[in-house]
């Protein structure tokens, strides 16, 4: 049996559950149905929160490694070492494709991530985030604060409930929508997530655009889902005129990497050539650690294998 007399049990959280999930001191993120053999593993020195919404299993835990980190139903979301990564490149590579993206909208990111660096760029104007569980953004809010501080933003508005029925109510208004979303599966079958990896989602999309807008989604990584990353470019081609996927290093996800489906209703859009070029004080000025506009460029030259995949 595993235990951790460190841990500091929190709310609902119950001894067996922590039990259950943190084995000898070490968070183990497994998924046999995605990454199945394989798994990321955190020392962990004290479980911060645990407890179930109504959509997930929600734990921070203070790790000895990598500060705070968020999971959600068992797989890792973020960190507080290396979130900058992919926060910036999910952010960044679908605003500085648009020539003016005053109005955006961010669908799930409740920990905050990417609405903090949305509200950087110098273009927007409004955002709109909708996160389906209050719980992600309470906790986040207290325990991952260097991400959740773009909540605080004049420009910001929250709506907690479905993403679906916001778009569905709010057709031909945003500039550029971004999906920040957990993964389609999780170790016992589908996620709550696994909707917004279908067709049906992405055409959503495209009615809650305006004329020339941009969407930019989780793609998942070349390393174990190239299968799914490639019928659902096919998918996407069939709706949009341009499709393409990039890619962010960043450890804590499985296979240290993680990519984004890019699409848009401009076809003249070239995402590989970002129109807007920040400079290097621009990007320290904002606090940029990853994103510049050469690694806008990089995130789309795959390996070979993938390439062809993809092709």
């Amino acid at each position: 049996m595993c235990f951790q007399p460190f841990c500091k049990l929190v709310g609902k959280t119950t001894l067996i559950e922590v039990m259950e999930t943190i084995c000898k001191g070490w968070f183990s993120d497994v998924n046999e149905r995605m990454w199945p053999g394989q798994a990321i593993s955190l020392q962990v020195d004290e479980v911060l929160f645990h407890e179930k919404s109504d959509y997930q299993d929600v734990m921070v835990m203070k790790t000895k490694s990598y500060g705070n980190v968020l999971a959600l139903d068992g797989a890792i979301q973020a960190t507080e070492k290396d979130e900058f990564a992919y926060q910036e490149m999910c952010t960044f590579l679908p605003l500085n494709s648009h020539p003016n993206p005053e109005k955006v909208l961010v669908i799930g990111g409740g920990d905050g991530g990417v609405v903090r660096e949305v509200v950087k760029h110098p273009k927007v104007k409004r955002v709109v985030l909708c996160e389906i569980d209050q719980m992600v953004i309470d906790v986040c809010k207290k325990h991952m604060p260097s991400m959740a501080v773009g909540f605080s933003h004049p420009n910001l508005e929250v709506n907690v409930g479905d993403g679906f029925k916001y778009m569905q109510e709010h057709t031909n208004e945003f500039d550029v929508i971004i999906t920040d979303s957990s993964d389609p599966e999780n170790s016992e079958g589908p996620a709550p997530a696994a909707c917004l990896f279908q067709a049906e989602y992405y055409k959503l999309i495209k009615n809650t655009l305006r004329e020339g807008g941009i969407a930019c989604s989780q793609g998942e990584t070349i390393w174990y889902d190239l299968e799914l990353i490639s019928e659902l470019k096919k998918a996407c081609k069939e709706i949009f005129p341009v499709v393409d996927y990039a890619y962010v290093s960043i450890p804590t996800y499985i296979g240290g990497q993680i990519g984004f489906i890019l699409n848009s209703l401009n076809k003249e859009t070239n995402f590989r050539k970002p129109i807007t070029r920040f400079t290097d004080e621009e990007c320290e000025k904002m606090n940029l650690k990853y994103y510049y506009p050469e690694i806008h460029e990089a995130a789309f030259c795959l390996p070979r294998f993938a390439r062809k995949a993809l092709s």
